[in-house]
Order: C-alpha cells, then sequence, then structure tokens
C-alpha cells in the first residue's frame, strides 16, 4: 500500500468520525466552549505517528515538512506543536485543524469501557462543569443505548490501515515528529507526488 493510500485511508476514517461526532453533538447538545483549546495544553497527550500522517503529508506536499521536522526537534515544550495559543490561560486553536489527529477528534465526543465494560463518556472539566446537565443526561443516554463513537473502535479500525504506525501509541509530539519522518522517508527514493493536487 502506497503512502497516498494509507492517507485517503485516515482521511475516510477521519470522515467518518465527523459523522458521527455531529450525530453526536446533535442528540446530546455537547459541545466544545468556542476558543477554549485547554485540552490541547496538556503535556501529557498521547496518540499514534498514523493519525498525523494527513498532517505530514500536507506539510510535504506545501514543501513545508523538513522546517516542521527541524522546528519540532528544537520544540521546547511539552504541549502539542500544532497549538496556537492565543492567551496564558491556556486559550488556543488548532494551528491545522483540517489535519488534526484521532485523538483531537474524539476527546470530548466519545466513550470508553469502564472496567465493567460500560461506555463512559470522555470529556473535558470545563464541559462537565460548564454543561452539567446535557452532561448528566448524555451520559445516562449512553447507558441506555444511545450511539457514541468509541474510542478503541477507532483506534481498531486506524491500526488496520497500517499496525505499526497505528498501534504504537507516544507522546503527541513524537507521534508528530515520527509522521513527519515516515513521509520524509518514503519519498527520498520515490518521485513526489503530483503537486497539482489540490493543497489545503
Amino acid at each position: 500500500m502506497t503512502l497516498e493510500n494509507k492517507v485517503q485511508l485516515v482521511e475516510k476514517l477521519f470522515d467518518q468520525l465527523e459523522k458521527e461526532t455531529h450525530q453526536f453533538q446533535e442528540a446530546s447538545g455537547i459541545g466544545c466552549v468556542s476558543g477554549c483549546g485547554k485540552c490541547c495544553t496538556y503535556p501529557n497527550i498521547e496518540a499514534s505517528p498514523l493519525e498525523f500522517l494527513p498532517w505530514a503529508f500536507h506539510l510535504f506536499l506545501s514543501g513545508k515538512a523538513e522546517d516542521a521536522l527541524t522546528s519540532i526537534n528544537e520544540y521546547p515544550i511539552m504541549s502539542c506543536f500544532i497549538l496556537t495559543p492565543v492567551s496564558i490561560i491556556g486559550k488556543g486553536h488548532c494551528g491545522s485543524y483540517r489535519h488534526r489527529g484521532l485523538i483531537c477528534r474524539l476527546f470530548g465526543y466519545a466513550a470508553n469501557r469502564d472496567k465493567h465494560g460500560n461506555l463512559r463518556l470522555a470529556t473535558c472539566k470545563t464541559i462537565k462543569e460548564g454543561r452539567t446537565d446535557n452532561f448528566l443526561v448524555a451520559s445516562e443516554a449512553i447507558l441506555k443505548g444511545m450511539h457514541v463513537p468509541v474510542f478503541t473502535d477507532y483506534y481498531m479500525q486506524l491500526s488496520q490501515i497500517d499496525f505499526q504506525l497505528g498501534s504504537k501509541i507516544v507522546p503527541i509530539n513524537k507521534a508528530l515528529k515520527m509522521a513527519l519522518e515516515e513521509v520524509l522517508q518514503y519519498y527520498t527514493y520515490r518521485p513526489a507526488p503530483n503537486l497539482d493536487k489540490k493543497i489545503v
């Protein structure tokens, strides 16, 4: 499977999740607070390199992958390299929202299974405290069968695209770095993809 095929499959998975999270938002009334970005500032976010392959591929097509790799190697903090902070109190936004990773798409709108196998909504303190009623109603509805995206289901689907890159869970900046290295290494001895492709 070519790298471009992998990127397309990851993007297809993201499109599927986008529909599911939109349906869940509509049904639950749960959504992120505009301009928050607090969860992106946490230093211990983990992800797989594969979920950032579309981001790295986009940078490669834009001629920015090598510069990004240099920058990430010199990046002094542990919070996400892509985050564009707008204040010192944990507000900001994703610098590459369209190409954000799977973890970024799931958190807040997806569930994990507890030790009893029950689904529990994984969301932030801001939503739990700011939209308590919605959170409690949604949590109860999930226990009664309301559909919600599930972390393990999506990571399983991701690892089926490329087991090595999809099942390796590392700190987010390492995942970003590995995705860039994967793309740059892949095209070291191969012709670059057609640059007439639409770069968004």
